[in-house]
């Protein structure tokens, strides 16, 4: 299956920091993400090489994922990598004319997810169009989140 970089980007009125403080809380995913509704990170402590358990929900399915952090980068970046379809996830912080640009990507190494991944999207989710236009809303109404918890702190 052919995956796409899917992305896109939020400008927030708030400090480089304010807005790490919400992205690098992964514990907190399930407040921002409409299908991840909740990240366990083991150890307890979000940090380069953090492994998580994710619990995902898409209508009546929920399924676990597995994921390592592998950026971290404070007041600039944190992304992970979902094992079971080798998709990274990241949030990208970026100085901007009045605080920062927020952007959040979904990308698979050399463009493709696993077989396993292609056939459950396929089979299960309605197939690849429409499941990846549904990341995308996700994306937009994760940013929305982010950005209103960012600018309230």
């Amino acid at each position: 299956m052919a995956a796409p970089r899917i992305e896109d980007s939020v400008e927030i009125n708030a400090t480089p920091e304010a807005v790490w403080s919400v992205i690098s809380d992964l514990k907190r995913m399930g407040e921002w993400s409409p299908q991840c509704q909740k990240m366990i990170v083991f150890g307890g402590e979000v940090k380069q090489g953090a492994r998580t358990l994710n619990v995902n929900r898409r209508g009546p399915l929920v399924w676990p994922t597995n994921a390592k952090v592998v950026a971290f980068e404070p007041n600039r970046e944190v992304a992970f990598r979902v094992f079971e379809n080798r998709t990274v996830w990241s949030y990208r912080i970026e100085p901007s004319a009045n605080g920062v640009t927020l952007t959040e990507s979904r990308a698979a190494a050399g463009g493709k997810t696993t077989a396993v991944s292609a056939f459950l999207v396929d089979k299960v989710f309605g197939g690849e169009e429409s499941f990846e236009a549904e990341l995308g809303e996700g994306i937009r109404e994760t940013l929305g989140k982010i950005k209103r918890a960012a600018e309230a702190s």
